[in-house]
């Protein structure tokens, strides 16, 4: 059945009326709920405030390496400290290794560009954060509502977004209702915030309705793949950083590696590589497991057990891509937009200032009696904060990498470390991008294959034994979240042109081709493994998988990542 009859049929659906409805209980959206409170209390006004959640609990699907820049955090809760935020371990020292096959050259201190100095940051479980996060939300009085989905944007007749509808409940595989069918619920607001997290299924379509990325660079993303280990004591450095360039890439395919050692003995680590690739036979997952290989990084991970695994789309376009972040009733925050520094690669403190900024606008619309407009305020905040002038300062990072990872390397150089001693805060110059990430991809024939090598169960790993420590789950029996705009196309085009890449760059196992019992080929879509990663929707070459939202509460399940 359609949405508008089971609508029809079941409905009307109920509605709960807010001032502000936000999507999406990361960092941003969680900054988005904590500042309007703060601002109302401190003024004693009036204001209510929802959260929807995909997950199962805040936290649950969140995914980042990660080292936080505190100063967001400190601006939206000073005291963040005494309220048991759960920032324990402080960067304790950085390093910056170049790879060969089996070698690698150690960058020396004093020649490390500036956003790669972590001084005054801490290394931390992301999810454990946003958990934390969510409680003092809560403790204002914003009401969160996890495992529900925001499936479809609701609009005013004059075309202003006026709130979001979630997923209907208990539907089969066949789209029909089943017994313990529930329709979804409006939630109203006089603005809606969207926090969805990189390539958001509702940002995505704003951005095409409002034309919003109009005069910007195309969106470039990134697929990060991570794991946490438990290591011997005596090879923990609670505290030490590295990241990494180099082998296993090519000279032309953007990507490198992390690794950070937390508090009690755990190092989270994980792989990063650049959506724009080239060679449909590049595997992003055996490509982090190969790197994890290199003696590096292998003599960390030596006698350690892995704990988890998880996957995410990073959006790294940076100020050149960003684009228009209001529009007739709301506003995009976080990475739904792409605030995200590349050359840092941190976006958490991105998120919760730009949360701040949107509140702080929706908050002084609200007290001048304004509803569903655009908060212009938000963006003209952004352009004198300092989040702008970082992002700024960054702004050709991923547009030097197209060129090549020695220029990219050279120029990167050039603008982190020899500019800001010249006491240049800026490049002079701009580089722009020209073309969608889908669209570097060349044809199979065109390029060489590679032979990953196999797991060996300790170190490295295949991609189901992977999804099962990300406890991942959905309920079988309902529609697939994975939809094809045409069932012919993966066969047709994808595997004749390009030999399935989407059976290699889903870090999940979701896409299989196999044989028909007529001897054909055909694409297996085992949706229950996803991630919500988000990689399929960005880099099919057709543009033919569009990612939807499946019932709440469904996904990964991460624990400690």
């Amino acid at each position: 059945m359609t949405p508008a009859e089971l609508i029809a049929q079941h409905g009307p659906r109920e509605n709960m009326e807010y001032d502000v409805v936000v999507v999406g209980g990361g960092p941003g959206g969680l900054a988005t709920a904590i500042h309007l409170r703060q601002l109302a209390i401190a003024s004693g006004q009036e204001l209510s405030v929802v959260v929807l959640e995909k997950g199962s609990e805040p936290g649950a699907h969140i995914l980042s390496g990660a080292v936080m820049d505190p100063r967001a955090l400190t601006e939206l809760l000073p005291n963040w400290q005494q309220l048991g935020a759960p920032l324990k371990q402080a960067v304790s020292s950085d390093e910056v290794l170049f790879l060969g096959e089996t070698g690698a050259t150690s960058t020396p201190q004093w020649l490390i560009p500036e956003c790669f100095h972590n001084h005054g940051n801490y290394v931390i479980s992301l999810g454990a954060f946003t958990k934390w996060l969510a409680e003092q939300a809560e403790g204002l009085g914003v009401e969160i509502f996890p495992g529900f989905t925001a499936a479809e944007i609701l609009y005013t007749e004059a075309g202003a977004v006026r709130g979001v509808a979630t997923g209907n409940l208990g539907l089969g595989k066949d789209g029909e209702p089943t017994g313990h069918f529930q329709l979804g619920m409006e939630l109203l607001g006089k603005y809606t915030v969207f926090a969805e997290g990189s390539r958001g299924h509702l940002g995505k379509q704003l951005i095409a309705k409002f034309k919003l990325d109009d005069g910007c660079d195309p969106q470039s993303y990134a697929l990060g793949i991570k794991e946490l280990w438990e290591v011997p004591a005596s090879q923990a450095k609670p505290g030490h950083v590295v990241h990494t360039a180099g082998w296993p890439m090519n000279a032309d395919t953007y990507g490198g590696g992390f690794l950070y050692h937390l508090e009690g003995n755990q190092v989270t680590l994980g792989y990063v590589v650049g959506l724009d690739y080239k060679n449909p036979w590049l595997s992003p997952f055996e490509e982090m497991q190969r790197w994890k290989t290199h003696p590096s990084i292998s003599a960390h991970l030596a006698g350690g057990k892995r704990l988890g695994y998880g996957a995410r789309a990073i959006t790294a376009g940076g100020l050149l891509s960003l684009p228009k972040t209001v529009f007739p009733g709301g506003a995009l925050v976080g990475c739904d937009a792409g605030y995200l520094n590349a050359a840092r690669i941190k976006g958490s403190h991105a998120a919760i200032k730009t949360g701040m900024l949107a509140a702080a606008a929706a908050f002084d619309a609200l007290a001048a009696g304004r509803e569903h407009d655009e908060l212009s305020a938000y963006p003209a905040a952004f352009e004198q904060s300092w989040l702008h002038a970082e992002l700024n300062q960054s702004r050709n990072f991923k547009q030097w990498f197209k060129k090549g990872n020695t220029v990219g390397t050279l120029m990167t150089g050039i603008e982190q470390w020899l500019l800001p001693k010249l006491g240049i805060k800026s490049p002079p110059w701009t580089i722009h991008r020209t073309q969608a990430d889908h669209l570097y991809m060349l044809p199979a024939a065109d390029c060489a294959k590679i032979d990953y090598p196999k797991p060996d169960g300790k170190l490295t790993f295949d991609r189901l034994s992977s999804v099962f420590v990300s406890n991942t789950n959905h309920e079988e029996n309902q529609p697939a979240h994975l939809t094809l705009k045409d069932a012919s196309v993966p066969v047709a085009i994808n595997l004749a042109k390009y030999a399935g890449p989407e059976s290699r760059y889903c870090p999940a196992g979701v896409y299989e081709f196999i044989k028909t019992d007529a001897g054909e080929d055909k694409l297996q879509i085992n949706a229950q493994n996803c991630v919500h990663c988000k990689t399929c929707d960005i880099k099919d070459p057709t543009q033919n998988i569009v990612w939807v939202t499946p019932e709440g509460g469904g996904g990964p399940n991460y624990a400690g990542m």
